[in-house]
């Protein structure tokens, strides 16, 4: 792709909410059980094409896709760096924590220090694990009213909604 528009995306959430998982399923399309802890941030590129809402076109957009540790000890350490010319953001919570959406509070507050206002969508992953489901996809909705945002389930085992998160979020970085 020429002439390509580059957007940076903030994936943001608690340890083992699945945002590395997110990306893996968007990026890549696999999914993978193991668990492995990002240490630090790990940015992933993905080239897409976007009907741009605001102009109509058709448009070459360069994703670039930072996802960053969840341990609480970091975000302190890192959140200006990652934050820093984000133009739009992931958060993410884990439907069979209540503890991870209630902390998605910190996290949103973390980077709109640094970003100041972006489009949000919020998510809450896993929501294969039905039987063991503690937020409901209103209550995201609640936690989303307040930033103007988008709600959705996604699962990033199953690609449940992944693709449209993504693709939600850019349309909002473009109709800014």
């Amino acid at each position: 792709m020429v002439d390509s528009r580059k957007l940076k995306i903030c994936l943001v959430g608690d340890v083992g909410v699945g945002k590395t998982s997110l990306i893996r399923r968007y990026v890549l399309d696999v999914f993978d059980d193991k668990y492995i802890a990002t240490i630090g941030t790990k940015v992933t590129k993905k080239d897409v094409q976007i009907q741009n809402q605001k102009t109509g076109s058709a448009e070459n957009v360069t994703l670039l896709i930072w996802d960053i540790m969840g341990q609480p000890s970091f975000r302190e350490v890192l959140r200006e760096a990652y934050f820093y010319g984000a133009q739009g953001a992931i958060a993410v919570c884990d439907v069979t924590s209540k503890e991870s959406l209630n902390e998605l509070r910190y996290w949103i507050k973390a980077m709109t220090a640094t970003t100041g206002d972006v489009p949000i969508v919020f998510l809450g992953n896993k929501c294969d694990l039905k039987d063991e489901t503690r937020v409901t996809i209103d209550d995201i909705k609640v936690f989303a009213k307040k930033h103007e945002a988008t709600a959705m389930y996604t699962s990033a085992k199953t690609g449940h909604n992944v693709e449209d998160a993504f693709t939600a979020l850019v349309d909002k970085m473009l109709a800014r």
